[in-house]
C-alpha cells in the first residue's frame, strides 16, 4: 500500500478559469482538512464542498473540494480534488500549501500507477489513458476510449482463457492418464484449437497496421520535379504560407514539414526538394533526401505540372514510387491540360511492366488539381481515405490494437503458438507444446500487466505527464 500523500495540477499551468489540484493517499481527506475551511471529515464520498484554502490563517483562495472516500475512486484509494481560480500564481500557492503540510509532488502517471497497483485499472487501460491525452483526432480518441473501457484488455482475457484450459488439459493428461473420465488432447484435436486463436490474433495485428496510421498520423511525402507546384500544394493544404513559393526551379532544397488533419485523419507532410539531375551540389543532397524520405514514406503525393511536356525526371519519379503507396496529382489543371490521366497510367504501367512477371495493368490514383485554384482537394480527401480505410474509419465493436508494446507481445505470443503448430507437425511429444503455449500466455499477460516487471512498469508511467 502507499503510504504518502501526493498531490499534482492536473490542469495546464496556464491562465484559466479553473485549475485542479488533484491529492491522494491514505487519509488524505483528513490531510486536505487541516488547511481547507469547510467541514469535509464528516461528509460522505463523492460530494462538493465550498470553503477556503488557508496558510498559516490567512485565505490564500476560494475553492471548491471534491472527496472521494475508499476504494472507488480512480486511484482506489482515497483522494481529493481541490478546485481553486485559474490564475498561475494562485495555482502555485494552493500546491504549495498541500506540500507545506505534508504532501509530496506526485511523479509523472504516478495516479495513474497507483490505480493500476491498487487493481482498479490494467496496464492496457492505463497506456489508453495516456494515449486520450495525446490523441490527434476523433478517430485516435475513439481508439483510447475503447481501450479505456476495456475492450483490449477483455480480448486478451478470452485469448488467455483459452490458453490456459488447453494447458490444463495436456497437463492433466500427461500427469493422470489413468482418469477416463477426462478428454484426451491429441495433436489432431489440438490443431483446430491452435488455428482458431491464430486466425483472431492475426486479424488484429493486420488491423493495427492501418490502425497505426490513424492515430500517429499518415507519413505523407511530396515529390515531382522542380517548379510543378510542390510547395503550393503545400501551402494550399496547410492553409499558410510556410514553403516558398517562386518560379525558380530548385527554390526547395531542404525538407519543410507540417501536419494536417483532413477529416480527422492526420498526415504529416514533407515538402521535398524537386528531383532532377544537378550539378549543384546542395541541390543533390536536397534531391538524395526527397528520394530517401520517399522510400519510408507511408504515402507519397507524386506533384505533375499537367500543362507542360514530362521530362526524363518524371519519367524517374514514376519509377520510385512503383509498388508504393500513391497518388499522382496533376497539377496546375486551371491551364491548358496537356497531361492527361491516361497518358499517366499507361506510363505507370508501362514503369512497371519491366519489373513484374504476370504483367498485370495496376491502377493508380491520380486527380486533376490546381493548387492556385485550391481545386481537387475534396477529391483528394475522398480517394485518401479509401485507399487507407476502405472509405470506412467507424470502429463499431471490433478491437484494435494501437500500442506498440501491445502489439510487439501480441507478436511473441503469435509466434509461440505458431512453434506449437510446427511442434504438432513434427510429431513432437504433448509436453513440447505446453512450453510455447505458457509463452504465448505470459506474453498476453504483459499486455495487461500481469506478467510484467517492475521496471517497465515504471519506464511506462514515467512517460505519462504529471498530475494523470
Amino acid at each position: 500500500m502507499n503510504e504518502d500523500i501526493i498531490v499534482a495540477i492536473a490542469t495546464s499551468r496556464l491562465e484559466a478559469a479553473i485549475s485542479m489540484i488533484r491529492v491522494s493517499g491514505p487519509d488524505c481527506i483528513a490531510f486536505v482538512q487541516k488547511f481547507f475551511t469547510g467541514k469535509i471529515i464528516e461528509k460522505p464520498s463523492h460530494t462538493i464542498n465550498y470553503g477556503y484554502i488557508i496558510d498559516d490563517g490567512k485565505r490564500i483562495d476560494e475553492v471548491l473540494v471534491n472527496i472521494y472516500r475508499g476504494t472507488r475512486t480512480f486511484t482506489g484509494e482515497e483522494m481529493v480534488e481541490i478546485n481553486c481560480h485559474g490564475g498561475v500564481y494562485i495555482t502555485s500557492r494552493v500546491l504549495e500549501v498541500c506540500i507545506k503540510n505534508g504532501a509530496r509532488m506526485a511523479e509523472r502517471g504516478e495516479f495513474s500507477k497507483r490505480a493500476f497497483l491498487n487493481g482498479r485499472i490494467d496496464l492496457s487501460q492505463a497506456e489508453a489513458i495516456s494515449d486520450i491525452i495525446t490523441a490527434k483526432n476523433s478517430y485516435a480518441t475513439d481508439l483510447a476510449l475503447k481501450g479505456i473501457s476495456g475492450s483490449i484488455s477483455g480480448f486478451i482475457e478470452d485469448l488467455k482463457e483459452d490458453l490456459i484450459q488447453i494447458i490444463t488439459q495436456i497437463e492433466v493428461n500427461i500427469d493422470y492418464p489413468e482418469y477416463d473420465d477426462v478428454e484426451e488432447l491429441t495433436a489432431s484435436s489440438l490443431l483446430p484449437r491452435s488455428a482458431n486463436l491464430l486466425t483472431k490474433m492475426n486479424k488484429i495485428l493486420d488491423d493495427s497496421k492501418n490502425i497505426k496510421l490513424v492515430k500517429e498520423g499518415i507519413k505523407t511525402v511530396i515529390i515531382g520535379r522542380p517548379n510543378v507546384g510542390k510547395s503550393s500544394l503545400l501551402n494550399a493544404l496547410l492553409r499558410e504560407d510556410k514553403a516558398i513559393v517562386t518560379n525558380i526551379a530548385g527554390t526547395t532544397r531542404d525538407i519543410v514539414e507540417g501536419s494536417i488533419s483532413i477529416d480527422g485523419v492526420v498526415l504529416n507532410m514533407i515538402d521535398t526538394a524537386g528531383i532532377r539531375e544537378t550539378e549543384d551540389i546542395v541541390e543533390q543532397i536536397g534531391v538524395d533526401r526527397a528520394k530517401e524520405y520517399a522510400e519510408k514514406a507511408d504515402l507519397i503525393l507524386f506533384v505533375v505540372d499537367a500543362s507542360s511536356p514530362l521530362d526524363d525526371n518524371d519519367y524517374e519519379i514514376l519509377k520510385i514510387i512503383r509498388g508504393k503507396q500513391a497518388i499522382v496529382l496533376l497539377n496546375k489543371s486551371d491551364l491548358d491540360m496537356i497531361v492527361s490521366k491516361n497518358m499517366i497510367q499507361t506510363l505507370y504501367n508501362e514503369s512497371n511492366l519491366a519489373k513484374k512477371e504476370n504483367k498485370e495493368m495496376q491502377e493508380i490514383p491520380i486527380i486533376e488539381v490546381s493548387a492556385k485554384k485550391n481545386h481537387g482537394i475534396d477529391e483528394f480527401e475522398t480517394v485518401l481515405k479509401d485507399m487507407f480505410f476502405a472509405g470506412n474509419l467507424s470502429f463499431n465493436d471490433e478491437i484494435y490494437i494501437t500500442n506498440i508494446r501491445h502489439k510487439t507481445a501480441l507478436q511473441d505470443a503469435y509466434h509461440a503458438l505458431s512453434r506449437v503448430n510446427d511442434s504438432i507437425d513434427a510429431g513432437m511429444p504433448e509436453d513440447f507444446y505446453s512450453i510455447d503455449l505458457l509463452d504465448a500466455y505470459e506474453s498476453l499477460g504483459s499486455i495487461t500487466g500481469e506478467t510484467i516487471g517492475e521496471d517497465l512498469v515504471n519506464e511506462i508511467f514515467s512517460k505519462f505527464c504529471m498530475g494523470k
